[in-house]
C-alpha cells in the first residue's frame, strides 16, 4: 500500500509555524509568571528571524530559479510562501497583542515601566535622555543621507535602523511638522541603531516606579535633528531588515573549507532582503522608499504594533531584582556515582551510566574530559564538537590535554549554521594548542555527539566512551533536555574508534558492532526496526513503537509508520517541532498518536523504542527523522543494553507520554490542542523529572523540592 497522496502530509514550514505558535501560547498563558512569559515571547521572535533567514529564503531562491515542484503536501514554493506570509502576519498581530495588552500592563503594575515613545517623557526624564544622547549615543552614530551623489546604503542584516524624511530648512522657517499634502520634495536618510549600546536604557522613574526604561531608538529619534542640522525632520520611524542568510558553500570547488566559510560569512550581511519589519504607524512615503530600494513585495513588509524586533524582551526577562516575577531556576542535581572524591573512570567501569539533562548535572561530562586531560594514563582523547558555549570548559580541557602531550583529535563542524564564526575561533585555538583539528567532511555535516578517551591500564588498553543526544555545550545543557551515556563496553569502544578513523581518514568499516551511523546504515536500520514491528503485528502479536525527536518530516519513514499503523502497530510519537505526519486518517494513521511538549526546558533528546515481541530495543542518538539527518549528516544512534539504563530510559518515555499539563496533541484536523483537563489528575513531565532528580539527592537537600516550579502532585480540576 502506497501513501504518497498529498493529503497524507502536512507542509513542513506550516508545521514549524504551528510549533512557534505553541511557544507563543506560553507567552499568553496567564498562569505563568510574567517574566517567563516575556522570555517565551522573545523566543518566538528569535525563532521567526531564523525561519525567515533560512527557510523562507530557501523558498525565495526556488521561486527565483523557476523551481515549481510541489512538496509532500502538494504545495509549490510560491504557494508555500503565500501561506507562510498569511500565517506570519497573523502571528505578528498576536505577538504584539500579547506585548501591549498583557505583558507591559502587568509589568507596569509591578513598578517596572517600559516607555515605548519619547513623547511619554516628563521634563526630568527628557533632560536625562538628551544628556545620555550627547555623551554616549551621538559619538557612535553615522547618519546616511540619500541623494544624487549618495546612493541608498546597504542595510546590514538584522540591524535596527531609523528612517527619516528631511526638509531643507529655509531661512526664518519654523516648520514643525509637514503635512502629507505638502508638495515639497523631501530627502531620505537612515541611521543604524548601534548594537554596541544597550537597547534598554534605564531612566529616572516617576509615580513610584522602581525601574523605568526607554528604548535606544526612541532616544535617537527624539534627537534626530542634531544629526541633520540643516534640515527639519518631517517624520522618523524604526525599521529592520532580514536577509537571506543561507550560505551557498560549494564544497567541491572549495580548496580550503575554512577560508571558503570565512568568505561566505561576510556575504551573509548582504543577501537578498526577505522581510522588512516597520513601525506600524510608519509614514507611507517612507515605506514606499524602503520597499522600492530594498526590492521587497508588499506581503514581505511586516508592520509592528510595538517595538520593532521583540528579541530584546529576553534581556527584560532576565532583569535583576524581580525574581518574584519568574519561575525559580532549577539547579541540576549530581548523581551519586559522580559525587566528590570518586574516580570517574572507576565508576564507568562498574557499569553503564545514563544521564538525563538538565535534571542531572552536565558537570560529569565536562569532568570526563578534564580528568582525561591530566590523567597520566590517558593516551588519547577524541571528540566531535558541533556547538559549544562562549567560554567552553571542554575546549579548555582539550587544549590542556594537547599541551600535556596527549594525542587529541577534535572534529569541529564549521558548517553549524549561525555558529560558523564561533567554531572557527575555537578551531584555531585548539590547533594552536597542538590538537589535530578536522574541519568536517565535504558534503556532510558532522552532527553526532561522541567523545572517546583511550586509557592504558593494568589489564590493557581501555576505551571510555560518552555518547549523547545533545551538544557538548555546558550552557544549553542547563535548558535543553538531553540524554548521555557513559560506557566502557568493548564493542562500543571499537565502534567509537572506527567513527573517528572514518572522520579523520578514508576508513569506512564494512560492519560495526553496536553503533549505527548515518548516512551509511541509519535509514536502513530504522526501516528494519519498523518492518519487524509490522511483521509481528501481522502475525497477531502485540507490536509497539515509541519515538521522541525534534522533527519528523522524512517521507519514506512516514510511509513506513503509516504502513505500521495500518498493520495494527501502536505508535506514540513525541515530536517537539515539525511533524509532517497526519493523525486520525482512517485505515492509515488511526493507530498513531502525536504529542508535543513545550515547557521551561527545550525538549531535545532523541529516544527510539521498539517492542520487538517483548525483547525491547531502545536506542538514543543525535538524529531526527528528517532527510538531512539520515542522508546528509554524520549521525549516530546507540543501543541501551544495561538493564538499569534501559529501565531509566523506559521511565523517561512513560513520563513523557503521561504529560497532560504541558503537552499538545495533534488532532485529525492537523491542529495541536491541549487535552480536556476537567476531573483529571494533572502531570507535567518536566516538573516530574525535576522532583525525581531532587528526591534522588541526600535527605538534607529534599527541602529544595517546594522551590522548584509548581508542585507536581495531582491537582483536581
Amino acid at each position: 500500500m502506497k501513501f504518497e497522496a498529498p493529503e497524507y502530509y502536512e507542509n513542513r514550514e506550516l508545521s514549524w509555524l504551528a510549533f512557534n505558535q505553541r511557544i507563543l501560547n506560553e507567552a499568553r498563558d496567564k498562569s505563568l509568571p510574567v517574566l517567563n512569559r516575556m522570555k517565551f515571547l522573545a523566543i518566538t521572535a528569535s525563532n521567526m528571524d531564523e525561519f525567515f533567514m533560512v527557510r523562507v529564503a530557501s523558498l525565495k531562491d526556488m521561486v527565483n530559479a523557476g523551481y515549481d515542484k510541489p512538496d509532500l503536501a502538494g504545495l509549490t514554493p510560491q504557494q508555500q510562501l503565500d501561506a507562510i506570509h498569511l500565517r506570519a502576519h497573523d502571528f505578528y498581530a498576536q505577538q504584539y497583542s500579547t506585548w501591549n495588552r498583557s505583558l507591559v500592563p502587568i509589568l507596569k503594575k509591578e513598578k517596572l515601566v517600559i516607555l515605548e515613545s519619547h513623547e511619554e517623557l516628563n521634563e526630568k526624564q527628557a533632560a536625562f535622555v538628551d544628556s545620555y544622547f550627547e555623551d554616549t549615543v551621538y559619538p557612535v552614530l553615522t547618519p546616511m543621507a540619500v541623494d544624487a551623489s549618495r546612493p541608498f546604503p546597504l542595510i546590514v542584516n538584522k540591524s535596527l535602523n531609523i528612517a527619516a524624511l528631511l526638509a531643507n530648512r529655509k531661512k526664518g522657517s519654523k516648520l514643525l511638522k509637514a503635512k502629507k499634502t505638502d508638495s515639497r520634495k523631501y530627502d531620505f536618510a537612515t541611521v543604524q541603531v548601534p548594537s554596541v549600546l544597550d537597547r534598554l536604557v534605564e531612566i529616572p522613574g516617576e509615580n513610584g516606579a522602581e525601574h523605568t526604561f526607554i528604548l535606544l531608538e526612541q532616544i535617537i529619534e527624539r534627537n534626530l535633528s542634531k544629526l541633520f542640522k540643516n534640515y527639519d525632520v518631517v517624520c522618523a520611524h524604526p525599521y529592520r531588515v532580514m536577509r537571506n542568510a543561507d550560505l551557498p558553500i560549494d564544497e567541491d570547488d572549495a580548496s580550503d573549507l575554512l577560508k571558503e566559510i570565512q568568505k561566505q560569512l561576510k556575504r551573509r550581511q548582504w543577501g537578498e532582503v526577505i522581510r522588512i519589519e516597520v513601525e506600524e504607524k510608519m509614514d507611507g512615503r517612507l515605506l514606499k522608499i524602503l520597499q522600492k530600494n530594498l526590492d521587497v513585495q508588499k506581503e514581505a513588509i511586516y508592520p509592528c504594533g510595538g517595538p520593532v524586533d521583540l528579541t530584546f524582551a529576553m534581556k527584560l526577562a532576565g532583569i535583576d531584582g524581580y525574581d518574584h516575577l519568574r519561575v525559580k531556576p532549577f539547579t541540576p542535581t549530581l548523581a551519586e556515582r559522580f559525587t566528590a572524591g570518586k574516580d570517574l573512570f572507576e565508576e564507568i567501569k562498574k557499569g553503564d551510566i545514563l544521564m538525563h539533562h538538565p535534571y542531572e548535572s552536565f558537570d560529569p561530562v565536562v569532568n570526563f574530559i578534564r580528568q582525561a586531560a591530566v590523567d597520566k594514563d590517558v593516551l588519547a582523547i577524541k571528540q566531535t564538537l558541533y556547538r559549544v558555549s562562549g567560554n567552553s570548559p571542554i575546549i579548555a580541557a582539550l587544549a590542556q590535554a594537547a599541551e600535556l602531550g596527549k594525542q587529541v583529535t577534535v572534529l569541529v563542524e564549521l558548517k553549524a549554521r549561525f555558529d560558523e564564526e564561533h567554531n572557527i575561533v575555537w578551531a584555531k585555538r585548539l590547533e594552536q594548542a597542538g590538537c589535530h583539528v578536522i574541519y568536517g567532511l565535504v558534503g556532510l555535516k558532522t552532527h553526532c555527539k561522541i567523545a572517546l578517551v583511550v586509557r592504558r591500564e593494568e589489564d590493557g588498553i581501555k576505551r571510555y566512551v560518552h555518547l549523547g543526544t545533545g551538544n557538548y555545550n555546558d550552557t544549553t545543557a542547563k535548558i535543553y533536555t538531553d540524554c548521555g551515556l557513559f560506557t566502557v563496553a568493548e564493542l562500543i569502544g571499537e565502534d567509537a574508534t572506527a567513527v573517528f578513523n572514518m572522520l579523520s581518514g578514508y576508513s569506512e568499516p564494512e560492519v560495526w558492532n553496536r553503533l549505527v551511523a548515518a548516512p551509511i546504515w541509519l535509514r536502513k536500520k530504522f526501516y528494519a526496526l519498523i518492518d519487524r514491528e509490522i511483521r509481528i503485528a501481522k502475525e497477531g502479536r502485540p507490536a509497539k513503537i515509541i519515538a521522541k525527536m525534534n522533527s519528523l518530516c522524512d517521507q519514506k519513514l512516514i510511509e513506513r509508520l503509516y504502513e505500521a499503523s495500518s498493520a495494527g502497530v501502536k505508535i506514540r510519537l513525541v515530536v517537539r517541532g515539525i511533524c509532517c505526519l497526519k493523525t486520525g486518517i482512517a485505515g492509515v494513521s488511526d493507530n498513531i498518536e502525536v504529542s508535543s511538549i513545550v515547557g521551561e526546558f527545550l525538549e531535545h533528546s532523541r529516544i527510539f523504542y521498539f517492542y520487538n515481541d517483548g525483547q525491547e530495543d531502545i536506542y538514543m542518538g543525535s538524529a531526527d527523522w528528517m532527510p538531512r539527518n539520515l542522508d546528509r549528516r554524520v549521525e549516530l544512534i546507540f543501543p541501551l543494553e544495561d538493564e538499569s539504563v534501559r529501565a531509566k530510559a523506559k521511565h523517561i518515555l512513560e513520563v513523557l507520554l503521561s504529560d497532560n499539563k504541558k503537552a499538545y496533541y495533534l488532532n485529525d484536523k492537523g491542529e495541536y490542542e491541549r487535552l480536556d483537563k476537567r476531573g483529571k489528575k494533572l502531570l507535567s513531565a518536566q516538573e516530574t523529572f525535576c522532583r525525581e532528580a531532587l528526591k534522588s539527592q541526600k535527605k538534607e537537600e529534599k527541602t529544595r523540592i517546594d522551590r522548584v516550579f509548581v508542585p507536581v502532585k495531582a491537582v483536581e480540576e
